[in-house]
């Protein structure tokens, strides 16, 4: 979404701070580079892991070189960082906040104190009305918490039976496609065992991304019997282009902000099968998807199920799906809204006496 922000607000100069980068030789960041070539200067800042410090005085130094009228920041990293650079600057801050997932307890403390600067922040965007009530009761002013779903703008897109060629699938199976990070908040283990309770009817599964789980569920996949009928496809680069490949997309999260996956599904016209978290039922509701309750294998069986006992209802959706996405998840109204948001938080910087 920050490629998206930038690129269609035309934004002249975008500061990436890259703090796992400790060297000047290290290979430019995908983002980055996509930036690039869409005409954006990026700044990139490599100071190497927790010098929060020097990455708040270089940033700070740059937004006054460039005349930044706004830091807007995504991530708990990002937000302590700019968080401060923008007071030392005078400018106001603005956070983009895209959920919080818990887990360890280590993680768990960053998102607390990720959730107390943001209490400090001019303005927080949340990407879904679920967040912003998690926000305000975290102690974000209600009056600084504006809600903004993600927005879209659909890419070139392989056919059907190209895309299953390219990811090496048979051309006549029910393809099931889950895409994410493989993580506990994204609930695979939840869909691997789903799966399980399919068992009289034709499937195959396809998993792209990696993560922290991934090897103990693949084990977890064989030992339950799966592994003839999984293929763990890693991390693939511009994987959306490619979701025709499967007859049903797969979101079985137990924790979601509004995940731009969901997007790509819709854009390409797959039916979806989603737990209804998060900013998820924001995007899709029962007419443009099946939503079940998170937790609940023996429930997305039967969602799964569904959709390939009755491929026309499933189609139907799907073409509903489409029609929402264009209607109200188009990029321009969503930059507008952070426009709004800059210039709102700009004028009352003005009236208590800020600015550089």
């Amino acid at each position: 979404m920050l490629f998206s922000l930038a690129t269609a607000a035309k934004a002249s100069t975008v500061v990436a701070i890259l703090n796992q980068l400790a060297s000047d030789t290290s290979p430019p960041h995908s983002l980055t580079e996509s930036l690039r070539r869409a005409g954006v200067t990026v700044r990139e800042i490599r100071c190497g892991r927790r010098r929060y410090r020097s990455e708040t005085k270089a940033l700070a130094s740059y937004m006054r070189e460039v005349g930044a009228i706004v830091a807007h920041t995504h991530g708990y990293h990002a937000d302590w960082v700019g968080y401060f650079a923008a007071r030392r600057t005078g400018r106001p801050a603005v956070a983009t906040a895209h959920g919080f997932t818990g887990g360890g307890a280590k993680n768990r403390l960053l998102e607390r104190l990720d959730r107390w600067i943001l209490g400090r922040f001019d303005a927080v965007i949340a990407v879904s009305r679920a967040l912003a009530d998690q926000l305000i009761a975290g102690g974000v002013a209600h009056g600084r918490v504006h809600v903004v779903p993600n927005a879209w703008r659909s890419g070139t897109l392989v056919d059907r039976a190209a895309a299953r060629r390219e990811l090496g699938l048979d051309q006549e199976t029910f393809q099931l496609g889950w895409v994410g990070r493989i993580s506990a908040e994204k609930g695979l283990d939840v869909f691997l065992h789903a799966l399980t309770r399919i068992t009289a009817l034709p499937w195959s599964a396809s998993i792209i991304g990696d993560g922290p789980e991934r090897h103990r569920l693949m084990r977890r996949a064989e030992d339950a019997g799966l592994g003839p009928r999984l293929r763990w496809l890693g991390i693939i680069p511009e994987a959306a282009r490619l979701f025709r490949a499967f007859d049903a997309f797969v979101l079985s999260s137990r924790t979601e902000g509004t995940p731009v996956v969901l997007f790509e599904a819709m854009a390409a016209g797959v039916p979806i099968v989603a737990t209804g978290v998060g900013g998820v039922p924001d995007v899709v509701s029962e007419r443009e998807a099946v939503l079940v309750a998170p937790e609940d294998p023996a429930a997305l069986a039967t969602a799964l199920q569904s959709v390939l006992t009755d491929p026309d209802s499933a189609r139907r959706r799907a073409e509903a799906a489409q029609r929402r996405l264009s209607g109200q998840f188009a990029v321009e109204p969503w930059v507008e809204r952070h426009m709004a948001i800059y210039r709102a938080v700009n004028e009352r910087t003005l009236r208590v006496g800020g600015g550089p």
